[in-house]
C-alpha cells in the first residue's frame, strides 16, 4: 500500500471540517435539518468512494436520527469485525468544529484510505448520531443503540476505536490540564494524542497505542482509568465497554487543552490541520496492520513493513 500523500490529506481534512463546522454549522436535534445535512453529506462522501452505505435508524424525543456506516469487508476473517467511530453531532450553539467535525474528518479520510485496502478482518466505519446533551449516557445516544443492537446480533467486534476531538495543540507549558490526581504522570504541554481506555480494554488499547507511536511523529500518550471516574465515560466508548466490547477513544483530551470546548468560538479556524493529518495517517496505518493480523491472538498488532 502506498502511503497517503499528507499534502492532499490535509486539503481534504480541512475541507470536511469546513463543510460541517462551517456551513452545516450547529447540528443536534434541536436544529434537525442541520443534522441530517451533516447525515447526508457524510452519507455522499461515502458513495463517491464507492461504498454501499447503510442507515440505523431511530427516533429520539420524536425526531428522526441515524447513525451510519459502511465497511471494507475482510478478505480472510469477514466476521471479525474492528470498529471505527465517530460522532457527527455537536453541543448547542456550537458549530462543532473540533469536537467533532475533526473526528469525522479522521473518519472520512480512514475510510478513503481503507477503500483501496483489501485487509484480512473487515473494518467499519460508523458515524453515530446524539452522542452530545441530553443523550449522552441515555439509551437513545447513537453509541448505546449501535452497540446494543450489535450485542443482540452476536456481533464479533475485536474492538471499537472512537475518534473524538483530534484537532487541538499547544506547545506551550501549561496548555494541558487533567482530571484530578493525573498532572503528576503526563506531559504539561497540549502537543499529544490521547488513547483512553478502561481496564478492561487497556491490552487492546496499549497493543495499539504502540503500533500507533511506530507511524505518528506526534507524541501518543496511553491512559487508563476505572469505570467509576466520570470523565473516562464522556464518549462513545462507555456504549460499547456496557455491552461486553472492547473499546478506547483517541482524542486530543478535548476540554482538558481545548478552550473553545462546546462554545459558538468552536470554529474551523481553531484546528491544527497538520497535526490532524499526522494522527490520521498514523491510525491509517495502524488500522491497516491491525486489520492484516493473521495471529491467534486478535489483539496483537505488527506494524506496517515490519
Amino acid at each position: 500500500m502506498s502511503a497517503i500523500n499528507q499534502t492532499d490529506c490535509t486539503n481534504i481534512l480541512k475541507y470536511h471540517v469546513q463543510s460541517l463546522a462551517g456551513e452545516i454549522g450547529e447540528r443536534h436535534t434541536g436544529r434537525h435539518h442541520a443534522l441530517q445535512q451533516a447525515a447526508d453529506y457524510i452519507s455522499r462522501q461515502w458513495l463517491a468512494m464507492g461504498y454501499e452505505v447503510e442507515r440505523q435508524a431511530f427516533k429520539a424525543r420524536g425526531k428522526d436520527v441515524e447513525n451510519l456506516q459502511v465497511t471494507r469487508r475482510g478478505v480472510k476473517s469477514p466476521d471479525d469485525i474492528i470498529l471505527v467511530c465517530a460522532h457527527y453531532d455537536s453541543a448547542k450553539d456550537c458549530p462543532g468544529a473540533n469536537d467533532n467535525a475533526s473526528g469525522i474528518a479522521a473518519l472520512l479520510e480512514l475510510s478513503r484510505y481503507f477503500a483501496r485496502v483489501d485487509p484480512d478482518r473487515s473494518v467499519r466505519f460508523v458515524a453515530l448520531t446524539n452522542e452530545k446533551p441530553p443523550f449522552h449516557g441515555t439509551e437513545k445516544s447513537g453509541s448505546w443503540i449501535y452497540a446494543h443492537q450489535a450485542r443482540q446480533r452476536s456481533d464479533n467486534i475485536r474492538s471499537a476505536v472512537i475518534l473524538e476531538s483530534l484537532g487541538y495543540y499547544n506547545n506551550t507549558l501549561g496548555s494541558q490540564l487533567y482530571p484530578a490526581l493525573m498532572g503528576a504522570f503526563y506531559p504539561k504541554q497540549a502537543n499529544f494524542v490521547a488513547m483512553t481506555s478502561n481496564l478492561a480494554s487497556m491490552r487492546t488499547m496499549h497493543r495499539f497505542a504502540r503500533c500507533f507511536k511506530k507511524h505518528c511523529s506526534l507524541l501518543c500518550e496511553p491512559m487508563i482509568a476505572p469505570n467509576f471516574l466520570p470523565w473516562v465515560k464522556w464518549s462513545d466508548n462507555s456504549p460499547f465497554w456496557l455491552n461486553g466490547y472492547h473499546a478506547f477513544m483517541v482524542s486530543d483530551t478535548s476540554l482538558y487543552r481545548y478552550p473553545f470546548y462546546n462554545s459558538p468560538r468552536d470554529t474551523p479556524e481553531k484546528i491544527d490541520y497538520q497535526c490532524l493529518t499526522f494522527v490520521t495517517v498514523g491510525l491509517a496505518e495502524t488500522l491497516e496492520a491491525y486489520a492484516k493480523q493473521r495471529s491467534k491472538n486478535p489483539d496483537r498488532v505488527t506494524p506496517v513493513g515490519s
